[in-house]
């Protein structure tokens, strides 16, 4: 019962951080404004984190779960990519987090940085997509613009289009920055 309990304790806490982190920032959030939405006392944050960056480390945990690419035809690579990347972001706001923060905190910013170029990475290079870590740099510029326009800064025309919408606009975009040769060296 004491396991369950624990594992509870800790769910509640990274949900807290989360809300506080990604409402306030990494500088403004605190370690007892993050207990007190979790209603537990500051010390059991600190207990189960350790210190702020390493709660801000654990909520800002965020796997993009890339889609095997390998087997999409490639004038299909943008929309499949942008359609997996909203559907994600959709069900989880731990990006939201990463982006409210990552412009004012350097932790923030090299986990944005890891998170994107090293899981978009690997997946390209899978698919046979060459420079694949300019190719996931180039695609990172549209992705994540998209989502400070859509859940930070709630542009609403951004904010309002539907899936399917964002996926039309987006995509070719995108497929052509994992489709096109490389420019040649000016």
């Amino acid at each position: 019962m004491a396991e369950k309990k624990s594992d509870r304790t800790r769910a509640a806490i990274l949900a807290a951080a989360r809300e506080r982190f990604g409402a306030d920032g990494y500088e403004r959030a605190t370690i007892r404004a993050i207990a007190a939405d979790a209603a537990i006392d500051p010390a059991m944050v600190m207990r189960y984190y350790g210190s702020k960056e390493k709660l801000f480390t654990a909520a800002a945990d965020f796997d993009v779960r890339m889609p095997e690419l390998g087997d999409v035809p490639k004038e299909r690579l943008g929309e499949v990519l942008v359609r997996h990347l909203i559907e994600r972001w959709e069900e989880d706001d731990t990006l939201r987090v990463l982006l409210r923060t990552a412009v004012t905190n350097e932790t923030a910013a090299e986990r944005m940085r890891t998170l994107f170029i090293g899981q978009l990475t690997p997946a390209f290079r899978q698919a046979a997509i060459d420079r694949p870590e300019v190719r996931a740099g180039l695609v990172a510029t549209q992705a994540l613009g998209f989502a400070l326009c859509r859940y930070i800064l709630q542009l609403r025309p951004v904010a309002e289009l539907s899936t399917d919408e964002a996926v039309a606009w987006l995509g070719p975009t995108v497929t052509r920055y994992l489709t096109d040769p490389t420019p040649s060296q000016v």
